[in-house]
């Protein structure tokens, strides 16, 4: 259930309108879009309510994807982080952890507990809590579950506030994951049977739930970190964009989470400020290359990126206000390998699918997408490009989301399909680890080369930011090489936010965190 989940979120995130630039900003820069004033003392009391990106169907963190756009706010409020990213220090530090200490192979781990923390129900956030929650994380298939059963060899309770996690190999942003899921630590009395239940360590508790309609949460006056001057958190559930920023405007909400290009161009052109973050990879065509499907033959594979135009995506599905590009990372991510690359050459493309269907290929593409708005416009946006060069495009559009998943997750009936990989700068192994690696269950690909295994494992285990950087740009020779998807841009996503509000701290993937946020009071 967690990785159908995951998949849905980035199925989702892929059906949407992703990135856009604005007219006082880079849209490949992470930070605060506007003024924000600290608005004096603080006040306690009030209500703030936080359009999120989709309402939640569950508040378990190994049942569900973890990022601020998929539940990662909502759940942090409720268990807190072990970790956080101090967006401002561009590192991990501790959160509900008093302290994160790695060797000097970085291989192995110390977690020190601080000393006092309960869950709300009364019970201690002790070392053998904080064990016991991530390994049912792990057992319950999480998000991150594949990637921390290949990095963790031990996880070990030295006392009662320590635990030691031994690594199979150097990764230097182990932290990331403790800023995740499996930093989310629930109580062992969460779980009663087959029932889960809600109980955490954070600054707020579960007051209502309607899944996918609205949650509500209290705060906690013994929270570890100090009573929160929020009274109550709300969350409740606005379907379309442009319907949250105009709840916002009316004053019926305080925060709206957009990622459609058009509206977070609009929201920031009218003077909203807020909290803006970028992705990378967050538009790719993915290339079903297992044995059966066309995309095993590579040059069938390399005709479909050379016929993708990420500025004709952009124009025809983003209203023009993408970012769109062909690298991997692109100018503006720390990652950025230094020079300008262009997958689209149609002739090249001509050239490529003449020589497969010189063979017997009969040119046919199975496109698999949403048959909604904007799955529409994305569908006939690719099959328009593929055609151009000669392929022939069958458009097979499911009616919900759950339908789509099962299309290129389990049977695996198409041939292209649009999705995202959302790789933030700060942790870029994690996604691109699920997304490439041969056996990961989140590879919709079928994708399987030793040498992108090994690359990976380079990503992760480089000791600095030159090493990684090298790294991450051999794995752009690769899949130049390879051509296992198309990338079509970057990303940003936009929390705005009213003037009322205050203190409200960003982590890493959009999560935002309320322990120290309070809201003008009329």
């Amino acid at each position: 259930m967690a990785a159908l989940s995951a998949v849905a979120a980035l199925l989702m995130a892929g059906c949407a309108d992703t990135g856009t630039p604005d007219s006082s900003a880079d849209p490949a820069t992470t930070g605060w879009v506007g003024e924000r004033a600290d608005g004096g003392t603080p006040s306690d009391g009030g209500t703030v309510s936080y359009a999120t990106y989709r309402g939640v169907s569950s508040l378990d963190p190994a049942a569900r994807q973890d990022g601020g756009a998929t539940g990662g706010t909502e759940m942090a409020a409720i268990y807190d982080l072990l970790m956080r990213y101090d967006t401002e220090a561009g590192e991990y530090v501790p959160q509900l952890a008093e302290s994160l200490r790695a060797d000097d192979a970085d291989t192995r781990w110390t977690l020190t507990l601080r000393d006092g923390p309960e869950f709300s129900d009364g019970t201690p956030v002790d070392a053998d809590a904080v064990a016991w929650s991530i390994a049912r994380y792990v057992e319950k298939k999480g998000t991150h579950a594949q990637v921390w059963q290949a990095s963790v060899d031990a996880t070990t309770v030295l006392d009662p506030r320590t635990v030691q996690f031994t690594l199979s190999r150097p990764w230097a942003e182990f932290p990331a994951l403790l800023a995740s899921g499996p930093g989310m630590i629930v109580a062992p009395s969460s779980v009663h049977g087959d029932d889960f239940t809600p109980v955490g360590a954070g600054p707020f508790t579960v007051a209502e739930f309607n899944p996918q309609n609205a949650l509500v949460l209290r705060a906690r006056k013994d929270y570890w970190g100090g009573a929160p001057h929020l009274d109550t958190l709300r969350f409740p559930a606005i379907v379309e964009e442009q319907g949250k920023i105009d709840t916002l405007k009316a004053g019926g909400v305080q925060l709206a989470y957009v990622k459609n290009a058009e509206t977070v161009h609009s929201a920031i052109a009218s003077g909203l400020s807020g909290w803006s973050y970028t992705a990378n990879m967050s538009g790719v065509a993915l290339i079903n290359s297992r044995p059966d499907r066309a995309g095993a033959d590579e040059r069938v594979r390399k005709a479909i990126v050379a016929a993708i135009n990420p500025d004709t995506y952009n124009n025809r599905v983003l209203g023009g206000f993408g970012d769109p590009g062909s690298a991997m990372f692109p100018e503006g991510s720390e990652w950025f390998s230094g020079t300008q690359r262009s997958a689209f050459d149609p002739d090249e493309a001509r050239r490529l699918l003449a020589a497969a269907k010189a063979d017997g290929y009969d040119g046919t593409l199975v496109y698999a997408g949403q048959n909604e708005a904007n799955g529409r416009k994305s569908a006939l946006a690719f099959q328009a490009m593929l055609e151009s060069v000669g392929f022939t495009v069958e458009l097979a559009l499911a009616n919900n989301i759950n339908d789509l998943v099962k299309r290129m997750y389990a049977t695996h009936d198409y041939d292209v399909g649009y999705s995202g990989f959302n790789v933030p700068d700060d942790a870029p192994f994690v996604r691109l680890y699920g997304n490439l690696y041969s056996d990961s269950p989140a590879n919709p690909m079928g994708y399987e080369n030793a040498d992108m295994d090994r690359l990976l494992l380079e990503v992760q285990t480089a000791r600095n930011e030159q090493d990684k950087r090298a790294a991450l740009g051999r794995v752009q020779d690769l899949v130049d090489r390879t051509a296992p998807f198309a990338t079509i841009g970057s990303s940003r996503s936009f929390i705005a936010m009213s003037d009322s509000v205050h203190n409200v701290t960003p982590s890493r993937d959009g999560i935002m965190l309320f322990g120290d946020a309070w809201v003008e009071q009329s």
